[in-house]
């Protein structure tokens, strides 16, 4: 990550708690003018066309209704409409190739942390999209959180696998618990990426190099599995050791996929189609960027140099 970037990281991420700050954040016109490059839209129908597009480019996408930390039923039932809606639309675009389109969801935004019954309620929230993705032909996988929500993810994913055994889950490489997590989970649909949230030394890696060398680990454990690993990262060192992986565990390239950001290293993730490589794209969208967005800067400091860089040129 760099001197800089590991310098900032902690201060970009406290600024994606800020109230504050994201309130100005949204009410400017040049702030939200350059998000648009990592968010495409607010609608569905900005979803809908950014996915039309990666496909016509040869990319899969996965599709995420923006929003986290719900404390509010009404407001985890508006996101379960919302995916339901988006569903409704990709299934009407029609089949996606030898690949299904996929949504993300974020447990914490179906109910996960309200007060009373909130696993319960984002479980029940979560079969209701994953049922309606089961008739539009879509994936569902499940992001990670915080590390306080992992061990009632993991669970809940594991509830959803009962009845759709297509459903995924990420781990994080960052955390040090996540290369037993994937020994256990090596039989499923695994992204594994490095993580983006300010964790404590106790329970996560905290040098780039430390992360990095967890992520690879955990990449053999997965791709010496039965399951489908799907590798979400920009880091070029990592993209460049997949290859090898996947010969030495017999994997062609229909037996996992690359996974990157909507907005992030688009020319890599045209190469890597031209070479024949499977890539999907994490497409988010709606109307709560705000936290996704600042950890996008905070985990690359590249991002926040362009961002930096854009607001001064509309500025």
């Amino acid at each position: 990550m760099g001197l800089f970037g590991a310098a900032a990281r902690p201060a970009i991420l406290a600024a994606a708690r800020s109230a504050r700050l994201r309130r100005v954040s949204e009410r400017l016109p040049v702030t939200r003018k350059v998000v648009h490059r990592f968010v495409p839209g607010e609608t569905v129908a900005d979803a809908v066309n950014a996915v039309a597009a990666l496909r016509e480019s040869g990319c899969y996408a996965t599709v995420d209704f923006l929003g986290e930390d719900t404390v509010d039923p009404a407001a985890a039932t508006a996101t379960v409409q919302a995916y339901l809606q988006l569903l409704d639309a990709l299934a009407a675009r029609g089949p996606a190739g030898p690949r299904p389109l996929e949504v993300s969801l974020k447990l914490s935004a179906l109910g996960q942390a309200l007060p009373r019954d909130g696993e319960k309620i984002a479980l029940d929230n979560a079969r209701v999209i994953c049922a309606r993705a089961a008739e539009a032909g879509v994936w569902v996988t499940v992001d990670a959180e915080d590390h306080t929500t992992t061990d009632s993810t993991l669970g809940i994913v594991a509830e959803l696998r009962a009845e759709w055994d297509w459903v995924g889950t990420v781990l994080q490489a960052y955390l040090k618990r996540t290369h037993a997590d994937c020994r256990q989970l090596a039989g499923t649909r695994i992204r594994l990426c490095k993580g983006a949230y300010d964790e404590p030394e106790s329970v996560a890696y905290r040098a780039a190099e430390q992360v990095s060398a967890n992520y690879l680990d955990c990449l053999r454990v997965l791709m010496a599995g039965s399951g489908y690993p799907m590798v979400a990262s920009h880091d070029p060192a990592i993209i460049a050791a997949v290859p090898g992986l996947a010969a030495q565990y017999g994997r062609g390239a229909d037996d996992f996929e690359y996974q990157m950001l909507y907005g992030i290293r688009g020319s890599e993730q045209l190469r890597l189609v031209n070479n024949g490589a499977h890539v999907r794209v994490y497409v988010p969208f709606g109307t709560q960027w705000y936290g996704y967005f600042v950890r996008r800067l905070a985990e690359r400091p590249a991002n926040l140099t362009f961002f930096l860089r854009a607001l001064a040129e509309r500025a």
